[in-house]
């Protein structure tokens, strides 16, 4: 399965990002109210600045305190932000992500940020497919 395919399945295809200045408190309303785990950093929509992650904000949490609620989201961004292309292959993608050990991955096309797609949105695709092809097998060895 490729990534545009998990794109087309996603029930909720909107984009979701977040300007640096804005604050980490900002960033964190924004997460809580769309319900998502992270927001990629950018001032066009288009080009990933960064990410920001629900992990990265209750990680200053804990080492800092709510004094980093105030901070720019840019001070608190991943800033080697991971990306893939529609057309890559998702077991590819589910090997960056285990390695890198993230959750969210940038989908980007000729350099422009097209979505966004989650680790659990690539197992449900790898799920998917192997029932396919657990029932084509199936079917063939029943004679269907």
């Amino acid at each position: 399965m490729l990534v545009h395919q998990i794109l087309k399945s996603k029930a909720n295809q909107e984009l979701v990002t977040i300007v640096p200045e804005a604050s980490v408190s900002d960033a964190a309303r924004i997460l809580s109210e769309r319900r998502i785990g992270t927001v990629v950093v950018s001032v066009d929509r288009k080009t990933p600045l960064g990410i920001l992650s629900e992990r990265d904000i209750v990680r200053e949490l804990g080492r800092r305190g709510s004094g980093c609620m105030t901070d720019s989201v840019e001070a608190l961004m991943t800033r080697k932000v991971i990306t893939c292309g529609p057309d890559d292959k998702t077991e590819d993608v589910l090997a960056k992500m285990t390695d890198g050990r993230f959750r969210h991955m940038p989908v980007v096309r000729d350099g422009a940020l097209i979505g966004l797609i989650s680790l659990g949105d690539v197992v449900k695709a790898q799920l998917s497919e192997l029932a396919m092809e657990k029932d084509a097998l199936q079917g063939m060895i029943m004679g269907h």
